[in-house]
């Protein structure tokens, strides 16, 4: 099997710019991504694609394969998905406290399809045992709307229900979560600029 990481730098996170200048957003997107990459290499997927944009400059020393497309998200990865022939991995790069034991449930499933929710309605991940039957459709609903095209195409569909699996990192509040939860590079970099205020009896950052 392998998977797929979409993956934007060039301005990315612009709701964290309150908290973060553009190069400080864009060095930390670099961070998660290189996060979501050593987690699914623990869980031993050795085939790994990151489908960027020429605009957006992917580090030399992460062992994946690059695809760039100009088109939108759901235009590049349908594309995509069209081209392979075996299960596939679509995690977002955003989710730096996706362990390995989370990855290696949802592609043990006996599902065809597992999708992992995100905050607000969102999907995180999408796993797909037939990728090339399958037809993404993020933004807006995008858990209710892959729901709804799994029933259509008769998968069997698994929610995998996990906290850190479903915290995507978008809003400043989203950072607090991975002091608190994160490991690896991520925490690192948000580490050197923040640290947690509990003066109020519920926990914010403090810079």
């Amino acid at each position: 099997m392998r998977a797929v990481i979409p993956y934007k730098k060039t301005k990315a996170k612009s709701r964290l710019s309150s908290v973060l200048t553009l190069k400080e957003r864009e060095e930390f997107v670099e961070s998660m991504l290189k996060d979501v990459v050593n987690t699914l290499s623990d869980a031993q997927i050795k085939n790994i694609d990151v489908l960027t944009t020429t605009s957006n400059s992917i580090p030399d020393n992460l062992d994946v394969k690059v695809i760039t497309s100009e088109h939108g998200l759901n235009e590049a990865i349908n594309s995509y998905l069209k081209n392979i022939q075996e299960p596939v991995l679509i995690i977002m790069a955003d989710l730096p406290l996706v362990k390995s034991n989370h990855i290696t449930d949802i592609i043990n499933t006996k599902k065809d399809v597992v999708i992992v929710p995100g905050k607000g309605g969102g999907t995180n991940i999408l796993y797909l045992k037939k990728p090339e039957k399958f037809t993404v459709k993020y933004y807006g609903s995008s858990f209710l709307t892959h729901c709804n095209i799994a029933k259509k195409n008769l998968n069997a569909v698994e929610i995998y229900d996990s906290f850190l699996a479903s915290t995507d990192i978008d809003e400043p509040h989203d950072l607090v979560e991975i002091l608190l939860h994160g490991q690896g590079l991520s925490r690192k970099y948000i580490e050197k600029k923040f640290e947690i205020d509990d003066s109020r009896g519920r926990l914010k950052l403090k810079c």
